[in-house]
């Protein structure tokens, strides 16, 4: 490998210094300690994580009948129906909640450097898009393929192939950022 642990090859001193930094300092730092912790990457807390949305997902399922996709969740709270809410506002609740409580437990490692009225429009486009395309990664990834929902197949594989473009572009694109 070229340059530094974790630089793309293709990435030289030169070119970083005709395109000056391609992030603010307090971005760099974050994106810096990022590659430090997933150079120690084990695929333990990935089985970890997945173990548990999968045991909700399927306790959500056998306990209610319901599929655990948060936008049609968050969805089905606006407008209220009767005998429907407690449940949805008991999920939506519980993932704040939850990343509340592993912050207690031991800080969380996010990069904080986009203003918050960026995270919340962020968050909008994003539920705003899930609901245009009929579902979220949630719904279809996790519990659409596990029930090998054609709909949900079709949404992943879209949903991974957009995702590989984009680091495909964003890596070895123009301007591409290592």
């Amino acid at each position: 490998m070229a340059g530094a642990a974790g630089e793309h090859p293709r990435r030289t001193v030169a070119a970083a210094r005709r395109r000056g930094p391609a992030l603010p300092q307090a971005a760099a730092g974050c994106r810096r300690a990022g590659a430090a912790r997933m150079s120690q990457f084990t695929p333990w807390s990935a089985l970890a994580g997945g173990v548990l949305i999968g045991a909700a997902s399927l306790w959500l399922l056998a306990a209610l009948g319901r599929i655990a996709g948060v936008s049609g969740i968050v969805a089905g709270l606006l407008p209220p129906r009767t005998g429907d809410w407690a449940w949805r506002l008991a999920f939506v609740l519980g993932l704040p909640l939850g990343a509340a409580l592993w912050q207690w437990y031991g800080p969380l490692d996010v990069a904080g450097h986009a203003p918050a009225w960026r995270l919340a429009l962020a968050g909008l486009l994003v539920g705003f898009g899930t609901r245009l395309g009929g579902g979220c990664t949630s719904g279809h990834g996790v519990c659409g393929v596990a029930r090998l929902s054609p709909r949900s197949l079709a949404a992943v594989a879209v949903f991974m192939a957009t995702a590989m473009l984009t680091v495909a572009l964003l890596r070895h694109g123009p301007g591409a950022v290592p």
